[in-house]
């Protein structure tokens, strides 16, 4: 990595912040160009190679608008995914590094359609899905035990997400021709070369969530506990990851953890709460 230490310490005052946030710009362009006239985007905007190598090189930008989904609805929703994973990528490697990984995503995209169509004459368009799976796969590198909501109903870590696509992504491999080997790998290069050969952004997560930790420690100790589980007694000093809930059942102001939330006794007139059996 010393040669991106290099690139971060000459270039790193060009990186965008906030990089998601222009991308889905893009999508809602993307979004609208499609609903006033849908050839638009293929005819100017897609990854044609044969275009780019006669000069059309905004296509290497513009290919990124293909919106995810052709209902609103889901744009949204799946936007504000991408915009949550970019966020947390861009904590985590920096801004320079988050614009790089997105960058040569990008570029592995460029190689790939001009490969395709050098060595087999065929256009192949590509469209912008798997610069979001490796998103998703370097979170699941990053932060193997976050959480995800599975139709926004069913917890789920992130390691077992990250597993079940690249799996996916490895059996399509497998089976399909040459081509779409190639689409394949090149469109997983970001993630290929970040946390497969280099590895340092997963150590840097791991270094970046234990500040994080500390911080809350120390910060929480100098003003005292905010929470107290009204059963066990613990409190957030005690465990940062903790969560605290007031339970509507009883009467009065009592609080519990996570693990006594539904266990607990409700207090009401004439009783003394407790742990439920």
């Amino acid at each position: 990595m010393k040669f991106v230490d290099k690139l971060e310490r000459k270039f790193g005052r060009f990186a965008v912040r906030n990089l998601m946030m222009y991308i889905i710009i893009l999508y809602a362009a993307g979004f609208l160009i499609q609903r006033w006239n849908p050839l638009f985007y293929w005819q100017y905007l897609s990854l044609d190679a044969s275009a780019i190598l006669r000069g059309q090189i905004w296509r290497i930008v513009t290919f990124l608008m293909y919106p995810p989904s052709d209902s609103i609805l889901w744009l949204v929703l799946l936007s504000y995914i991408y915009f949550c994973l970019g966020r947390t990528l861009e904590q985590v490697m920096g801004t320079f590094r988050f614009n790089l990984y997105i960058y040569l995503g990008v570029l592995g995209y460029v190689i790939a359609a001009i490969c395709i169509y050098a060595f087999s004459g065929q256009l192949f368009f590509l469209t912008a899905g798997n610069l979001y799976l490796s998103m998703l796969l370097a979170i699941a590198a990053a932060y193997p035990d976050a959480e995800f909501l599975l139709y926004f109903v069913f917890p789920i870590k992130a390691k077992w997400l990250g597993l079940f696509y690249g799996a996916m992504e490895i059996y399509t491999f497998i089976q399909s021709d040459w081509v779409v080997r190639v689409a394949i790998a090149m469109s997983l290069l970001n993630f290929l070369v970040f946390f497969v050969f280099l590895r340092r952004p997963a150590q840097r997560a791991k270094q970046t969530t234990k500040k994080v930790i500390y911080k809350a420690k120390v910060n929480q100790a100098k003003s005292g506990p905010r929470h107290r589980c009204a059963i066990c007694g613990r409190t957030e000093l005690e465990d940062p990851m903790l969560e605290f809930r007031y339970c509507s059942k009883c009467e009065g102001s009592y609080e519990y953890c996570q693990d006594h939330l539904y266990t607990h006794m409700h207090v009401t007139k004439g009783s003394d709460g407790g742990e439920k059996n």
